[in-house]
């Protein structure tokens, strides 16, 4: 089974997952989403992933169709189909767990009013990661020239199921044959890439941009903040240019389903000496150590 769906009340197979033509989120991209995953079977940071949706569609005055634990008994009945369905794979396999809401059916308008109920799919599959190589050697990123949406438009700070802005960026990376792509805001400041946050090490302390200077607030980048200070690593937030990236010690992005993968290149520029650095290798032992920590059950008493 590739995936399962939750669409309106009904959890399906991939294939029979529809939703109406009619739906604002299909014809505008009016809506808001996450993404969560899975450690150890249990679903991770998911009271805060689930704040930032409640965030999200507060910024856009869309009702959520269900409280946060009527959505969180939908997510795990819909991980639980996946689970049970034919060919799901392995049964300690992580998941990719991505929440959806619209604004429900209209009249093809741009008044809310005519979409008097919102829509919520949740969509379940088995979570793949970057390979191993990812991690080992780092990554090339591309610094591309795409514009991060100004927060006086659609406000990145809002989870949106509008990604073109994203989609653009991401086109142009793969152009370059690159992981990812570092976008910079409408002043010419680094803001974030296209499915990430970033930070530069220097110095020993790790930089990210500012929220202020227009990105999403990273559920990874907060958690890695947390990790940080136990790990002993300082990190501050920062305004950013492209002359910081090229000159770090270490660069790196963080991300729900990526965790924190080194960036050893930008374009044609090597970042230092073109290896993973030690303070992202130490901040991504301590991520996975803190995420097996939160996510582990008791063993059984015997």
């Amino acid at each position: 089974m590739v995936a399962v769906a939750y669409v309106n009340g009904r959890i399906c197979s991939q294939q029979d997952a529809l939703i109406s033509v009619f739906d604002h989120g299909f014809l505008f991209g009016d809506g808001v989403y996450e993404v969560v995953r899975t450690y150890n079977g249990e679903l991770f940071l998911l009271d805060r992933h689930l704040a930032r949706l409640k965030t999200s569609a507060h910024m856009i005055a869309l009702p959520l169709p269900v409280d946060a634990a009527g959505l969180d008994r939908t997510i795990r009945d819909t991980m639980k189909a996946f689970a049970d369905g034919p060919g799901s794979g392995a049964s300690n396999a992580n998941l990719y767990v991505r929440i959806l809401v619209t604004r429900g059916l209209g009249d093809g308008s741009y008044d809310p009013a005519s979409s008097p109920a919102s829509s919520l799919v949740i969509i379940v599959k088995a979570l793949a990661p970057p390979p191993a190589s990812a991690y080992e050697q780092g990554v090339k990123v591309s610094l591309v020239p795409i514009v991060r949406n100004h927060p006086g438009s659609v406000n990145p700070l809002i989870k949106s199921n509008n990604l073109l802005n994203n989609a653009l960026a991401m086109r142009e990376a793969l152009r370059h044959g690159a992981f990812e792509a570092i976008l910079r805001n409408y002043r010419g400041d680094i803001a974030e890439c296209s499915q990430s946050n970033l930070f530069v090490v220097k110095h020993g302390v790790a930089k990210t941009p500012r929220l202020a200077e227009g990105l999403l607030a990273g559920i990874t980048r907060a958690f890695i903040m947390d990790v940080a200070q136990e790990a002993g690593v300082r990190v501050e937030d920062a305004v950013l240019l492209d002359e910081d990236v090229f000159a770090a010690d270490e660069v790196f992005l963080t991300s729900t389903t990526r965790e924190i993968v080194p960036i050893v290149r930008v374009d044609d520029r090597i970042i230092a000496n073109g290896v993973p650095g030690p303070i992202t290798k130490r901040l991504l032992e301590a991520y996975r150590q803190k995420a097996d920590q939160l996510t582990r059950r008791p063993a059984p008493v015997q």
